[in-house]
């Protein structure tokens, strides 16, 4: 690779937010390269442990939810601290569940619909440097997988989905404000002799915090903090220690045993001001990072790759201008800031120590468990259902709404979106209104009555709707009229 090599976008990480992103490009017909400094093969020593339901309706707009299903375990009843649990089974989903599922898991099969796509890895390979121009950007790379050690790499876009310690970010010279909310938690896979009765076993009690997830090869992921023993990541951990942290959160370590793997790191709160800098992006960790408190980490930056994907992909492919790439910072930067304030709040009730924290702790929790709107609104923000981004002025009440899984004469909704296309749902008999569908865009038609005709983006999101007798006539064309890319 000393010489320059031509791909239309670089994705540099190939975690579940990098894989995903380059899957979703190459299956458009988009030639890109996947950077990644590890050498192959997937890594077992990963964080994440739940796929929430709205990461799952994306999964299913690909064809892999159904697989990745077959891997994890549903759990309806999320509870995340004392007497606070949210009931997922009345989310209007198709998933109304939480699925306990390693990271690497997600990420084996995210790699095989890459490397059947089309996508070109480059691995044990990192950014050096970067530099961009009106037409493209040039990434100087270095590593064992370059040929002599280095090499540079030409494309039209590049995309940093490489983590908290991006290299991206750096070489755009964007800071990622924030701090440590949490130092030294210790996380551990290990054997239990007498596993928890629940598929999720959470608490907090004084000063300990403790998680326990099963995986399916019969070891357990341990996540513990303890506040009062503040050490470097780089202290040595034993078992002895996680053990003593489980009992005192959970009241016994269940028989712990034969860890295969011990680590300690610490929790940050960091976002980067900006999400786009000329031609280049940041997606995931690499934007974001948060406590791992609801789960929420993994799920976000797969989010992102979702809202980005196709927006990049249809720049390349000259179906919209460059524009509509703004709108990706203007929709997930916010969503971002978001996950930020939830998960900390998150943390710092289930930490609570004096009694006036326990005391708004448990005021938070009756007024989830007892007001049904804000139980919702709770569960909708975790799992990512909930979430909206913004319409014009005057809009349809739909709007930058994420649509369920609705029936469909042609069949469910996400399955139709696997074409990775806009889909024009109308009423029975239209076509959706005076003008053709939009070029590239599937005809589906309501499976009901229904009279309100919805043009869906590719990744689930209203873009333009109206009701029987209002204007229907749609073209795509018209990015700054009548139908938004937001």
């Amino acid at each position: 690779m000393n010489s320059t090599t031509d791909s239309a976008v670089v994705v540099v990480g190939a975690g579940p937010t990098g894989l995903l992103l380059a899957g979703d490009l190459a299956a458009a017909g988009v030639p890109v390269t996947l950077v990644e400094k590890r050498a192959p093969g997937i890594s077992n020593l990963s964080r994440a442990m739940v796929v929430h339901a709205r990461t799952l309706e994306q999964l299913d707009a690909r064809g892999l939810a159904d697989e990745l299903e077959a891997k994890g375990e549903p759990l309806a009843d999320l509870r995340l601290f004392d007497r606070l649990a949210l009931d997922l089974s009345r989310l209007h989903s198709r998933f109304r569940y939480v699925l306990v599922l390693p990271q690497y898991e997600v990420e084996r099969v995210l790699e095989r619909r890459a490397v059947e796509s089309g996508v070109r890895f480059a691995y044990e390979t990192e950014v050096a440097g970067l530099t961009q121009d009106a037409d493209g950007v040039t990434l100087e790379l270095r590593g064992p997988g370059t040929s002599g050690g280095s090499g540079t790499l030409r494309a039209a876009y590049a995309v940093g989905a490489d983590g908290l310690h991006s290299g991206v970010r750096a070489a755009v010279g964007l800071p990622f404000p924030g701090r440590s909310v949490i130092r030294s938690l210790v996380l551990a896979d290990v054997r239990l002799a007498e596993p928890p009765k629940s598929l999720l076993t959470v608490n907090a009690d004084g000063d300990a915090f403790a998680f326990i997830a099963p995986f399916a090869d019969g070891y357990h992921r341990v996540i513990g903090w303890d506040r009062s023993r503040d050490v470097p990541d780089s202290e040595p951990l034993a078992l002895d220690e996680v053990k003593s942290i489980v009992r005192q959160a959970l009241g016994r370590d269940f028989g712990m045993h034969d860890a295969r793997w011990m680590s300690r790191f610490h929790s940050d709160e960091r976002q980067a001001p900006a999400y786009r800098v000329g031609r280049v992006f940041l997606a995931g960790d690499a934007a974001h990072v948060h406590s791992p408190a609801g789960g929420q980490g993994m799920n976000t930056g797969l989010q992102d790759a979702a809202n980005l994907s196709w927006k990049l992909a249809m720049t390349v492919l000259g179906r919209a201008p460059d524009g509509l790439l703004d709108t990706y910072e203007a929709e997930r930067h916010p969503v971002g800031r978001t996950v930020l304030r939830s998960s900390g709040g998150l943390v710092r009730l289930a930490m609570a120590k004096h009694p006036w924290t326990r005391a708004a702790r448990a005021a938070v929790a009756t007024l989830v468990n007892a007001v049904p709107a804000v139980r919702a609104e709770a569960a909708g923000q975790i799992t990512g259902i909930g979430i909206r981004y913004p319409a014009p002025r005057g809009a349809h009440p739909l709007v930058g709404r994420r649509i369920p899984d609705v029936a469909l004469a042609e069949g469910r909704l996400y399955a139709v979106l696997r074409a990775g296309e806009f889909v024009l749902i109308s009423p029975r008999g239209e076509s959706g209104g005076k003008g053709e569908p939009p070029d590239g865009t599937v005809q589906a038609h309501w499976s009901s009555a229904r009279r309100t005709t919805v043009l869906v983006r590719p990744d689930g999101y209203v873009a333009w709707a109206a009701e029987e007798g209002e204007d229907r006539s749609v073209s795509l064309n018209q990015i700054s009229g009548k139908i938004r890319w937001t």
